[in-house]
């Protein structure tokens, strides 16, 4: 059978079975096996194993338990509810302030636990109900809780991104030093969105009464609450940038600054560390179980010789190796609308990367395109993980169509952070030449 039709009944497949609801690590396991069966026979089925003891043998893996436990301990043990008392304080005063403060502490989150559902439901708790009892527009404060909240996958430390460097081969190091500027990019466009649009139309998101807006003793001293925080993300990025500790071990060193910051709030409990640790294994055990299926899919794919048929498509791409790249970033978008975004990266890096390569591109500033297009993913209906942490935690009021809604100028906002960070590559890649030689 040719590599054409192969290809095309593969991936088929594997779409029919994810719109059928199944889970996707079973989907690309159980038809990589398949097709595996099918086109080597059943002696081939060593390479699953294979795959998977290899995966396994890789000791970057250690931090992604490490990150996820840190990010459950932080969202419970009260570091998000003073920085927003803090943020709250300094940024009443402003239309559209408490969006800014919300927009902040995301960004704050996100330099500290490496993914996104721990900033979306530690501020739809927090900073929605406050925004909506001031009469803050429900799609504005919605929508930049959605926003915001995708940004942990892309400020370091990522776990998104030591997934790309388990495909790749790339130094974990070196993206988590290219996502800082592309992340703090995200905030000043979206942050500005906010105050302009909020600037003409005030009634969306009025500031605060003098009342409310505190004195300047009060003000200073709320900053207390950026103590921890800051402490953390220094701990965490300063000994992997200044070559102290590797990714891995950064992150044991930012699961102790989260246990010390619990212990500060007088939060550490056997039933926090319990809850913590239950939601820790959970969501280890599916990224570990993707991992394995991806791994699979990725042996059956080229071993088929199908990536090099896509490799041929792509030559075709008119715009040469601009339109090749914008092509890749369109397709992982629409891709990123129905997808888990671990299941796409493990489908479509092994494809992509050899392209890019051969095009001359540096694939780092590559990966932080592909991540930052995640990011949108996260936020984007129908499957936007994102969406769905909202939906289970907003009041009756807001509606699935009022978060769907949220989503859209902020999309846009998120997509013209991808387009300059394309555009200027150097936004990605002068952190990383600098610290990384």
């Amino acid at each position: 059978m040719s590599i054409e039709i192969l290809t095309l009944l593969f991936f088929l497949a594997l779409f029919v079975f994810l719109f059928l609801g199944l889970p996707l690590s079973f989907v690309l396991g159980g038809v990589s096996i398949l097709f595996i069966w099918w086109t080597w026979g059943p002696e081939a089925f060593f390479m699953v194993a294979a795959q998977t003891w290899g995966a396994m043998n890789k000791f970057t893996l250690v931090a992604i338990p490490l990150f996820i436990f840190m990010a459950m301990i932080l969202e419970k043990s009260g570091t998000a509810k003073d920085l927003y008392d803090m943020m709250y304080l300094w940024f009443g005063g402003l239309r559209g302030g408490l969006v800014i403060g919300t927009l902040v502490i995301c960004a704050i989150f996100a330099a500290m636990c490496g993914i996104s559902g721990a900033a979306v439901v530690s501020m739809g708790a927090i900073a929605l109900p406050s925004m909506l009892e001031r009469k803050y527009d429900k799609l504005m404060a919605v929508g930049c809780i959605n926003s915001g909240g995708g940004w942990g996958i892309l400020i370091p430390p990522s776990v998104i991104m030591i997934l790309y460097a388990l495909i790749t081969g790339d130094s974990v190091g070196r993206l988590f030093a290219g996502g800082v500027l592309p992340g703090l990019l995200l905030l000043v466009i979206v942050s500005s969105y906010v105050l302009i649009r909020c600037y003409f139309q005030p009634h969306l998101a009025p500031a605060l009464p003098p009342e409310e807006r505190g004195d300047w003793g009060r003000k200073f001293k709320a900053l207390k609450a950026v103590i921890l925080p800051v402490s953390i993300v220094f701990a965490v990025l300063g000994s992997i940038i200044f070559g102290i500790t590797t990714p891995t071990e950064a992150a044991a060193v930012g699961l102790l600054g989260s246990l010390v910051s619990a212990l500060v709030y007088r939060q550490l409990t056997w039933k926090l560390l319990l809850e913590a640790s239950m939601r820790t294994f959970k969501l280890t055990g599916m990224i570990m179980w993707i991992l394995f299926g991806a791994y699979s899919f990725t042996a059956a794919y080229h071993g088929m010789g199908a990536s090099h048929l896509i490799e041929n498509i792509m030559q075709y791409v008119p715009g040469g190796p601009w339109g090749t790249i914008i092509f890749i970033q369109i397709l992982v978008f629409l891709l990123a609308m129905v997808l888990d975004p671990a299941g796409i990266m493990m489908i479509c890096i092994p494809v992509f990367l050899p392209i890019i390569k051969a095009h001359g591109f540096d694939p780092l500033w590559f990966g932080i395109l592909f991540i930052m297009n995640m990011n949108v993913g996260y936020m984007t209906p129908p499957f936007g993980f994102n969406l769905f942490y909202l939906k289970a935690i907003v009041p009756p009021s807001v509606t699935m169509g009022d978060i769907y809604r949220s989503v859209i100028p902020f999309a846009i906002m998120e997509c013209t952070g991808l387009a300059l960070v394309m555009a200027f590559p150097k936004i990605a890649t002068w952190l990383p030449d600098m610290f990384f030689k």
